[in-house]
């Protein structure tokens, strides 16, 4: 019995690895963090904690409820982020004074500082990834629409 190549996929199977958006944007993804992490490193971070910062270099002060809202994160996976970014002494947690159930985030001296040593990494991303800056404004519209109208279904 001889054996035969797998054959490849074609692309009118809807099955097939290759023709699944989902699965592009994964590995997207998957690269995109693996591209982020030397200069993260640097700086002590992890991805979602990055992203997390980026919150709250673009407003400090805020609740929890309010960062999990523009990371489509829950409290449950927030939670840990910030205690060990609380414990990195990047950020402080305090119980709202108006809502005792609420607690408010805010960036320390150092978390602060921390914005400037991050400035360059945006410029490092778009040149690692060979695209220009219009071409990733036009992919990231296009996500958000995507991931809006997801959302909105999944309502």
């Amino acid at each position: 019995m001889s054996k035969q190549a797998p054959q490849a996929a074609s692309s009118a199977d809807p099955l097939a690895l290759d023709n699944q958006f989902c699965f592009a944007l994964y590995s997207a993804s998957l690269a995109m963090t693996k591209t982020y992490k030397p200069f993260l490193d640097k700086l002590g971070l992890t991805y979602p904690q990055y992203l997390v910062m980026l919150v709250l270099w673009q407003q400090d002060d805020v609740l929890v409820k309010s960062i999990g809202e523009k990371l489509f994160l829950d409290s449950g996976t927030l939670t840990p982020l910030l205690k060990r970014l609380e414990a990195s002494e990047l950020i402080t947690r305090t119980r709202d004074e108006a809502d005792e159930r609420q607690v408010r985030i805010t960036l320390t001296k150092e978390g602060r500082a921390l914005k400037k040593k991050a400035q360059s990494i945006p410029q490092q991303i778009l040149c690692a990834s060979g695209q220009t800056v219009q071409v990733l404004q036009s992919l990231r519209g296009q996500l958000g629409a995507i991931r809006d109208e997801l959302a909105r279904t999944d309502d």
